[in-house]
């Protein structure tokens, strides 16, 4: 598919460049001769009008200088030929078949391409004066022109095509990128359903023959749990597909945020006391952000619940939210225990990242700091970890308020 694509795009652009070096030879080439046109037709009109006057070589001349003849015909039709020694005017049945296909055009002025002339036709009073032309001078001009113009265009598509090349690589790539993580993405989504249907499955075969109440109810509390844990996968992945739709879902609207954080707190303190853990919190009030409320409690939580997951008993969780120099509010979730390295700082915002074999003890799946990491990115701000000290720390970045920025 991509293959496909990649070529769909280097035809549209030399479909692109060849209409476009087309388009501007053609109007050179359409310009080029009709000014040679005009400029012979001028200088016929000059020798049919005016007298003409010998001029000094090298002086300017009045108009472009090309080989020509004149032909009289008079009333009684007799010709006269006057002219340039590059022609033979001896022919005088030839100079009349000349006259006669001047004539024949119809017009004053026009090309006797079989002749390869132009010619111009004045009346006079002694009857009629044609002014004859030669084109091989404008038609080598052209031919010419054209030779260039080849050439210039096939160095000019070598050279688009080369860059179509790249361009395409270059396009294709957030495409390509987006493709082996959708790959990636069902793949490992397929493989952690694979784990609680097989549960599921064993201990439906085994309840049907088992015996006794008690190991009934074993194979049932087995299966309830991993239907629990399937579905919280579930939940998990239609979560983390809706943060990736192109914009929020909900509209967003000026909200405090230092208000929806302390909200997103108080659920936590049982939990973490039931834990053994040490929970506070420290929240600037008045931080006001644009955004999707129900979102980013959801950051929130995710954050406290990772925080309660991977924290040893005895050890302390704190969030604090406060202005960040003058545009930005930080919000940070730090827990005591040993800190990730700075590659695993980046892993774990990664879908389904693992860092040990805890999340299958916990049911954890590895998705929710995915999902954290695509709501803050829709709101634009930047999530990231920081491992030091004996200490996780867990930064959300986010703009304030216009409002906020510039108060009345």
């Amino acid at each position: 598919m991509l293959k496909k694509l990649r070529v769909k795009f280097i035809l549209m652009m030399m479909s692109f460049t060849i209409l476009l070096l087309g388009s501007i030879f053609g109007l050179i080439y359409h310009f080029t001769a009709a000014d040679l046109a005009q400029s012979s037709f001028e200088m016929m009109q000059a020798v049919a009008l005016r007298p003409s006057r010998p001029e000094r070589p090298g002086s300017a001349p009045d108009s472009v200088r090309l080989p020509f003849f004149t032909v009289e015909v008079s009333k009684t039709g007799a010709i006269t030929a006057a002219g340039s020694d590059l022609y033979d005017l001896s022919d005088e049945d030839f100079l009349r078949e000349l006259v006669l296909a001047a004539q024949a055009d119809g017009k004053n002025d026009g090309l006797l391409s079989s002749y390869h002339l132009r010619f111009f036709r004045a009346v006079t009073p002694d009857g009629e004066k044609y002014v004859f032309a030669d084109t091989s001078a404008e038609q080598a001009t052209l031919k010419s022109l054209i030779r260039t113009s080849v050439l210039i265009g096939l160095g000019s598509l070598a050279v688009f095509f080369a860059l179509s090349v790249l361009l395409a690589r270059w396009a294709v790539r957030p495409v390509e990128l987006a493709w082996r993580q959708q790959k990636q993405f069902v793949a490992d989504a397929s493989h952690e359903l694979k784990t609680p249907l097989s549960v599921i499955l064993t201990n439906a075969e085994l309840l049907q023959s088992a015996q006794g109440e008690e190991t009934r109810q074993r194979f049932s509390a087995n299966v309830l749990t991993a239907a629990t844990q399937m579905r919280a996968l579930v939940s998990g992945l239609l979560d983390l597909a809706r943060s990736d739709q192109a914009g929020l879902s909900s509209a967003r609207e000026r909200l405090d945020w230092s208000k929806t954080a302390l909200d997103a707190c108080l659920p936590f303190e049982p939990v973490f006391f039931e834990r053994g853990l040490t929970f506070s919190y420290d929240v600037e009030p008045g931080l006001f952000v644009l955004g999707d409320a129900a979102q980013l409690s959801r950051c929130v939580d995710i954050l406290l619940d990772n925080a309660q997951k991977y924290t040893e008993s005895g050890g302390a969780v704190k969030l604090t939210l406060a202005r960040q120099g003058k545009t930005r509010c930080r919000l940070c979730v730090s827990s005591t225990g040993a800190p990730l390295s700075p590659a695993d700082c980046r892993k774990i915002f990664e879908r389904f990242a693992r860092l040990d074999g805890a999340r299958h003890r916990d049911g954890s799946y590895g998705l929710g700091l995915s999902i954290a990491e695509s709501i803050v990115s829709r709101h634009g701000g930047k999530i990231r970890a920081e491992g030091a000290d004996h200490e996780n720390r867990f930064f959300i970045d986010l703009p304030l308020c216009r409002e906020l920025l510039h108060p009345a």
